[in-house]
């Protein structure tokens, strides 16, 4: 794994404080938002601070994700220029409306790549695929290009592009339209082969309902979540963490595997259940995932 993003947690730009405090936390991935966490009439200040972070703050082994406003505003290449001097590692792209877009702005990375003298395809994209109704009817195609190596979706900004009044039922879960955007932003970034990252939990006083939420996601094959508030980040951890006890299961599992293909099976019996190349494959994923956390 190249990357790990287990938890990705929003820091609004421009305010040095909440900054300083998710530095001492434990995601791995920061969101310098310039897109909904900033004003209109303040964008081009925390465009400013959010540039001079990248190039004057040590971030340690976090990442250095950049959200900035959608290609069809007025932001958008101001938003870019001013952050590829000192270059973070990733943007977050906001409601994108198709692969077309996401095309175009590989193509103004590598403008500035090249401009600035970094490295070609260096910088990432990891694309918010489900936040307008023309993004989520694509999502198949919206990680159209090597940069992109992650996708994620929007439950809220979707609600509102469809005029929704609400994505979760009063069990708390999500109504099936907005499970289906939840799944196809899954199906879309397996196919890919690019990491699926799950939407924001907005109910930051309910852990429990967060946990559940990690688990759902966790249980279809998300990799890791957005989070909000700084109290969210252990308890995403917690989920998309692989356990002492499923990682010893999978190193158990692929030493047994071993001595069975030594002697011509790749289906036998393990603890009690019948196993084969699909619950091989799981089993090197949560090692993959474990030697990531371990090299940090």
């Amino acid at each position: 794994m190249a990357v790990v993003r287990r938890c990705a947690h929003f820091v609004p730009g421009a305010n040095e404080k909440m900054l300083n405090k998710a530095l001492a936390t434990e995601a791995d991935a920061l969101v310098l938002d310039l897109e909904d966490a900033v004003t209109p009439e303040n964008k081009d200040e925390a465009r400013g601070v959010v540039a001079g972070w990248l190039a004057d703050v040590d971030f340690g082994p976090q990442e250095r994700m950049v959200r900035i406003n959608p290609i069809d505003t007025p932001w958008f290449r101001a938003d870019m220029e001013a952050t590829m001097v000192d270059p973070p590692d990733s943007y977050l792209v906001p409601k994108v409306h198709g692969p077309d877009e996401v095309r175009m702005i590989d193509r103004v990375v590598s403008d500035l790549e090249a401009q600035h003298g970094h490295d070609r395809g260096s910088v990432k994209l990891v694309i918010l695929g489900t936040e307008t109704a023309a993004g989520f009817q694509t999502i198949a195609d919206i990680p159209c290009v090597p940069r992109v190596d992650g996708l994620t979706w929007g439950a809220e900004d979707l609600s509102a592009a469809l005029g929704a009044r609400r994505n979760r039922g009063p069990d708390g879960k999500y109504l099936p339209l907005f499970e289906h955007a939840r799944t196809a932003c899954m199906v879309s970034a397996a196919a890919a082969g690019v990491q699926a990252l799950d939407t924001v939990f907005v109910d930051v006083t309910d852990p429990d309902g967060l946990r559940q939420d990690c688990l759902d996601g966790a249980w279809i094959g998300f990799t890791g979540k957005i989070s909000i508030h700084p109290s969210q980040i252990d308890v995403i951890n917690e989920v998309f963490t692989p356990s002492e006890e499923d990682v010893a299961r999978a190193r158990s599992l692929l030493d047994e595997l071993a001595v069975q293909q030594a002697q011509g099976k790749m289906a036998f019996r393990f603890e009690g259940q019948m196993v084969d190349v699909p619950h091989f494959t799981q089993a090197r994923r949560i090692l993959d995932l474990a030697d990531a956390l371990a090299d940090r």
